[in-house]
């Protein structure tokens, strides 16, 4: 009924009668009071640099995460691991890979009583979100993650470890930076208290700097199936791009301009005109329907130590174990196709009864057993490729006029940012920031015209200074005149999440495979969230689930059906000894790393 409502108002223009009392002052003064007391800390409108110099950073209690259908699936799925725990005799399992999807599979097989290791081939576990200290002490991140209310198999996952309190929730608002006006933000604020999807609408109509009204009512009819007909719609869209969605249903070219750039580097670091509209529909399908699913958090510290170690405590207490530098070299099969052992790059072999991979899609693609390499269940990872991203850090030397919050930049080069000095409390810093900003699109597959991984971190340094000069003029200055430039770090990762271009969501494999004890897991699978930390980690679980159901001689969910042409491609497949891994370091295992002059020749050999 909420979502006929929300329909109805909007794309009938009745939307703003619905709040006629929004822009006058009394009622901006009550929703004030009452933000206020339920967040107990001041509320801003971020509306431009000079209120922002003036703010009390303070974080927001816990939103209210549990409520919702997505929760109370991802918490049935969790209880079901242990109450399957002693329904069969405990399995041995090597999981392949210590990222996040990796740790999430051990950690719900430890639940149901198997026994599973880990076997990471670097010594820092994470994956995609791992981070290493440089010279100083200072911490290096792969990427800037930022926890959202709508991922509940990782609100789950806190619960379950009891490290809730390690999330630092941030008002629940959205941040852009206006390109047109520099120095300035305006915001999207999701009123408390106010059921979904009125708060959204709230959001979208309390906002008159980036969108007229009639641009608004001009974007709702084509979102009316999302909201009808969920995910079947959805899912259809996969073969359009953002930018063909919106000239198809006769949106506003300025949506794209305003919102759906700067959504689309955000969500896959890809720019509209090449990312999938799925992509953006299942994450506005997520936050329309939940009433705190846009509400943001920052990890209070690095992410090794303040969520793996946990997740590893986890394991080993409960009979798992979790190992570094331990890089497989092949996947060795028997005659009739199913996993012998692993070969270790050592020599050493490693034995178990069921064996999961929680590699990327890319490095998975090396290590293809030549058994396998005519299954069309595998081939369909041809069509599947890791995104360029690069994710900098700038250590300046003074505080800047910030926000404590993530900041959509609106910029050709950058996508999304934050003052980590200001936002994390293991990098407060209350004299100098600290910026970690995320550098998108990377090259001509994601939508830009250069191939920046192959430059120089001078260069990257060059053209971020000169972006941030333009959106902030009144304190950095591309030639450094103003705020210095301490130190920087800028980590390349060639092969992050899969590049969700159009077409490719039916490419996804499902985690059970036709062999019987080989499982896939990673965020790239087959899951109904995108490329993300939730991705993985449901990735992960589900992977679990396939050994979990079989071990207990339950029925599994099934093999995900291949498409056709797949199938005739995998007939005339020509099987060959797999590559493997090709080098040492992150980037050889489809991580992320600064590079210096050995590290670039070790990116042309290895990718």
């Amino acid at each position: 009924m909420a979502k006929a409502v929300f329909v109805f108002l909007l794309s009938t223009g009745l939307a703003n009668a619905f709040v006629p009392s929004a822009f006058s002052p009394a009622f901006r003064k009550d929703h004030l009071l009452r933000n206020k007391a339920v967040s107990h800390g001041p509320l801003t409108s971020y509306r431009s640099l000079n209120s922002l110099s003036q703010l009390s950073m303070k974080d927001f209690p816990k939103p209210n995460v549990e409520d919702t259908q997505n929760y109370r699936e991802a918490e049935r799925l969790s209880q079901k691991f242990k109450d399957i725990n002693g329904a069969a005799s405990p399995k041995t399992v090597a999981i392949i890979g210590g990222g996040l999807s990796g740790l999430a599979a051990a950690k719900y097989l430890v639940d149901a009583g198997h026994k599973p290791i880990v076997y990471e081939a670097r010594d820092v576990l994470g994956g995609k979100v791992s981070a290493w200290q440089d010279k100083d002490g200072d911490w290096i991140e792969t990427g800037l993650h930022i926890f959202f209310g709508a991922y509940p198999n990782m609100m789950n996952l806190f619960a379950e470890l009891g490290i809730h309190d390690r999330l630092q929730w941030k008002i629940h608002q959205m941040i852009f930076a206006m390109q047109e006006l520099p120095g300035e933000f305006t915001t999207f604020d999701f009123p408390p208290g106010v059921p979904a999807p009125f708060n959204f609408l709230w959001a979208i109509l309390s906002n008159r700097k980036m969108l007229t009204l009639l641009e608004k009512i001009q974007t709702a009819p084509p979102l009316i199936p999302m909201l009808i007909e969920g995910q079947d719609f959805i899912d259809r869209q996969d073969e359009l791009s953002v930018t063909d969605f919106m000239r198809k249903y006769g949106m506003p070219e300025r949506i794209n301009e305003e919102v759906f750039i700067a959504m689309a580097k955000a969500l896959d670091f890809i720019d509209p005109d090449k990312l999938s509209m799925t992509v953006v529909l299942t994450a506005m399908n997520r936050f329309l329907n939940e009433d705190n699913g846009l509400q943001m958090a920052f990890l209070d510290g690095n992410q090794p130590e303040r969520l793996c170690a946990p997740m590893v405590q986890h394991i080993e207490a409960r009979g798992g174990r979790v190992l570094l530098n331990q890089p497989v070299k092949e996947i060795v099969t028997n005659p009739d196709g199913s996993v012998k052992h692993l070969l270790m790059r050592d020599g050493s072999t490693v034995e178990a009864e069921v064996y999961i991979s929680a590699m990327p899609v890319d490095i998975m693609k090396r290590m293809l057993p030549k058994a396998w390499q005519g299954l069309p269940h595998f081939r369909q990872m041809d069509e599947l490729e890791g995104i360029p991203v690069i994710n900098i850090h700038m250590w300046f030397d003074r505080k800047l006029k910030n926000v404590d919050h993530l900041c959509f930049s609106r910029s050709p080069l950058l996508s999304v940012y934050a003052d980590m000095s200001t936002t994390c409390k293991e990098y407060l810093d209350a004299d100098r920031s600290m910026l970690e900003l995320v550098f998108a699109p990377c090259s001509p597959l994601a939508g830009g015209n250069v191939n920046w991984i192959s430059k120089s971190d001078e260069e990257i340094i060059a053209a971020t200074m000169g972006e941030l000069a333009r959106l902030f003029p009144t304190e950095i200055a591309a030639d450094g005149s103003k705020a210095r430039l301490r130190k920087y770090a800028v980590v390349k990762t060639p092969r992050s999440v899969y590049a969700a271009i159009p077409g490719r969501n039916k490419y996804r494999p499902s985690q059970e495979t036709p062999i019987p004890n080989f499982v896939l897991a990673g965020d790239w699978t087959s899951q109904k969230y995108l490329g993300s930390m939730e991705g993985a980690v449901l990735g992960g679980k589900l992977a679990a689930e396939v050994v979990c159901d079989k071990a207990a001689g339950r029925p599994t969910k099934g093999i995900k059906a291949v498409q056709e042409h797949v199938v005739e491609q995998a007939a005339r497949a020509v099987p060959k000894h797999p590559p493997g891994v090709l080098g040492q370091g992150a980037i050889a295992f489809g991580g992320g790393a600064v590079l210096g002059k050995p590290g670039r020749d070790l990116l042309a050999e290895s990718d």
